[in-house]
């Protein structure tokens, strides 16, 4: 099994900067890729941005390119999301999950195999 715990959400003005991270325990040699995703009230869960855990790739939600980037720490098994610019848009509760093989998309949330308990990013107008 694998854990997750995310950390760094909270309250930013529109415009402002968050930075998540999503701490891995247990069985995180095999990670293969990790993801983030966020639901908003009422709204379905929807994709933000993954990378791969060996090659380091990205993938954005186009909603989000250019504003957040996602990078990966060895050494720490941890995964951050660096939130700029954001938008009111952007409220919702985040989650990263982790897939434990390689999966042809990375976009899903069922090609993921753990998922964390979420961190609350609300972005005021």
């Amino acid at each position: 099994q694998v854990q997750l715990v995310e950390s760094g959400g909270g309250l930013v003005q529109a415009g402002g900067s968050l930075r998540l991270s999503c701490a891995a325990s247990g069985r995180t040699f095999s990670m293969r890729a990790m993801g983030w995703f966020r639901q908003a009230p009422g709204k379905e869960r929807e994709f933000v941005s993954a990378i791969t855990w060996g090659g380091g790739f990205t993938y954005y939600a186009d909603s989000v390119k250019g504003r957040f980037t996602c990078s990966r720490d060895f050494t720490k098994n941890t995964v951050n999301l660096q939130m700029n610019s954001l938008k009111p848009e952007d409220t919702a509760v985040y989650y990263c999950a982790t897939a434990l093989a390689t999966r042809s998309d990375y976009v899903r949330g069922a090609s993921y195999d753990y998922w964390g308990q979420g961190t609350q990013v609300t972005v005021s107008s």
